[in-house]
């Protein structure tokens, strides 16, 4: 009788028996091979985080250089929080009664800044798993939408179901703006998009343990819950909050009351109010004081001025103008931008404040019909100069990009 080389059970008694060139397996002993297997994998996936260089936060800024142009003072502020988690992660194992604190941080800027792009670089140089989420499909527990839970599941899917690397992870929190809270009265109808899922994030900025559905949602109500600790997850979370400069500009108006009456006042900058935010602004837009609490590292992006959009045409590493010359290297064409059509996409991307996400919109309007037609030309090299680039602009009636 044919059995398992395994457990020794004979055909009979399994579904499935697997023959070998001297022996043979059930379906059982295969799947629990499996899991010792992946089991092993992960231990080896932690071991080897322990043993990562540890980059300082010169170095990483460096890093963040080669993709983001300009934004000093974020990239700085971000490199220094992502040190001090590597940091606050090699202090778990060490016994002292000095207990570092995670300093979860929050991006403000405008649209096309480069709030998401800073986040998505870190991503490339982590050794933990990294993910980002979008705030605007949240809704409070029990409502259409996702719950907050599923930042988690993301986490979770980011580190292949480890639940101890995702407990090491970091989270980046897009478009955290659309959750303000939409009126000052909450009593009137039940705010489940804003405020609720304010009250949500609480306990997964602070810290604490949470069950988190391994295959999100409330689609498979079956499904066993996983508890995942979030006291070393790391939060960054980014948002436009357009119109807060007129919240800055009421705060930096106000007379001062008291000791400081006498002092002159300093004189603010008012085309670029950003620099002066605090978090009391941030109350004023809708976030609620709990949340604004948990996010002790505040820090705004710089407008992008013409040098920057200039520079972003052509100098990082994944610049547009390089992706446009790799795709069509891919059918050896060889393509040529003049200087006078870089500074007249970037004039349109003013014009159109759009910031750098503008420039990619205007880019792939100029360049369609190029992009259609030269592959099954037998042209093999071609400018593109600033007559062409309007030409194409004029009857793609680009007018309907610009932001009232």
């Amino acid at each position: 009788m044919e059995k398992c080389s395994f457990c020794g059970r004979d055909k009979r008694e399994i579904r499935l028996l697997i023959a070998g060139a001297s022996g043979h397996i059930c379906d059982e002993c295969v799947d629990q091979a499996y899991r010792i297997s992946q089991e092993e994998t992960h231990s080896k996936k932690k071991f080897e985080l322990k043993k990562v260089k540890l980059l300082k936060p010169a170095e990483i800024k460096r890093f963040l250089e080669q993709y983001v142009i300009g934004q000093d003072n974020a990239k700085k502020i971000v490199s220094v929080a992502v040190y001090n988690h590597y940091k606050r992660l090699a202090q778990q194992n060490i016994y002292d009664d000095t207990e570092i604190e995670k300093s979860n941080i929050i991006l403000v800027g405008e649209t096309g800044t480069g709030k998401t792009l800073i986040a998505r670089t870190i991503a490339k140089i982590l050794q933990v798993p990294f993910t980002i989420v979008d705030a605007t499909v949240l809704t409070e527990a029990g409502y259409v939408g996702e719950d907050v839970e599923s930042l988690l599941t993301r986490l979770l899917q980011a580190a292949d179901y480890n639940v101890a690397l995702a407990e090491r992870g970091i989270v980046f929190i897009d478009e955290i703006d659309k959750i303000a809270r939409k009126g000052d009265n909450p009593s009137i109808t039940r705010d489940v998009s804003g405020e609720g899922v304010q009250q949500g994030l609480l306990k997964l900025l602070e810290g604490s343990v949470v069950n988190v559905p391994p295959q999100g949602g409330r689609k498979h109500p079956e499904q066993k819950m996983i508890p995942v600790d979030t006291k070393n997850i790391l939060f960054i979370c980014g948002g436009a909050y357009e119109g807060i400069e007129k919240k800055i500009a009421q705060r930096l108006n106000t007379k001062i009351v008291g000791y400081g009456a006498g002092k002159k006042d300093t004189i603010a900058d008012r085309n670029n109010l950003l620099q002066y935010i605090a978090p009391q602004d941030l109350r004023a837009y809708g976030m609620i004081p709990e949340i604004v609490g948990r996010l002790p590292v505040l820090t705004y992006l710089e407008p992008l001025d013409w040098d920057a959009l200039r520079r972003i045409l052509t100098e990082p590493k994944n610049a547009i103008i390089k992706q446009y010359i790799k795709l069509l290297e891919m059918d050896d064409i060889k393509i040529q931008f003049d200087e006078e059509t870089y500074k007249y996409i970037v004039d349109k991307a003013i014009e159109f404040r759009l910031g750098a996400r503008g420039l990619r919109a205007i880019c792939e309007t100029i360049m369609t019909d190029a992009m259609f037609d030269l592959p099954s030309s037998n042209i093999k090299d071609i400018i593109i100069t600033v007559d062409y680039a309007t030409e194409k602009l004029e009857k793609a009636n680009i007018q309907r990009l610009k932001v009232v």
